[in-house]
């Protein structure tokens, strides 16, 4: 073995030997579980620098806006906890309805029933959205309802109604 290869074999096993150290400490999985979303959200804002200098097709426009829109809803769950998506899962659909607008707005061909699909996806998105939301307030307004109909049932037993 000749000694540049054996200058190479020996970067290679200490770079081996560094990374299962680092991986047995805890450093690629703190990595990991924090920045993943990167993963989708880096993707979906370079096929949208790329459509915009000019170097890639319209067609791009449509990952992109799906794949940005997951990795923001994904960087909120990290940040704010996974129980967010209990609340914000409809972005999920939101994601295609700003992809398809992206690519029907920024396409210089346009087809037939794109915009159409992108409004009602996206109202679809933002009906679910307000019903996710609102059956949060809306529990609590069914429980307070019961308890102020228990109570006045309570309070009204025994009497009767007066019939003039």
């Amino acid at each position: 073995m000749s000694d540049n290869n054996k200058l190479m074999t020996g970067i290679l096993i200490l770079a081996a030997g560094i990374i299962i150290l680092l991986g047995k400490l805890g450093v690629f999985s703190f990595l990991g579980k924090a920045l993943w979303p990167l993963l989708l959200l880096i993707p979906g804002i370079v096929f949208h620098l790329w459509h915009f200098w000019r170097k890639g097709p319209s067609e791009l426009l449509l990952p992109g806006g799906i794949l940005t829109v997951y990795g923001v809803l994904f960087i909120i769950a990290n940040i704010w906890g996974w129980t967010t998506l209990k609340y914000s899962w409809p972005g999920f659909i939101l994601g295609i309805a700003v992809g398809l607008y992206e690519y029907e707005f920024f396409s210089s061909v346009r087809q037939n029933g794109v915009m159409i699909a992108a409004v009602i996806v996206g109202a679809v998105s933002v009906i679910l959205f307000g019903i996710t939301l609102f059956s949060l307030a809306l529990i609590y307004l069914v429980a307070i309802a019961l308890i102020i109909g228990g109570i006045w049932l309570i309070a009204a037993r025994g009497k009767t109604r007066r019939s003039w």
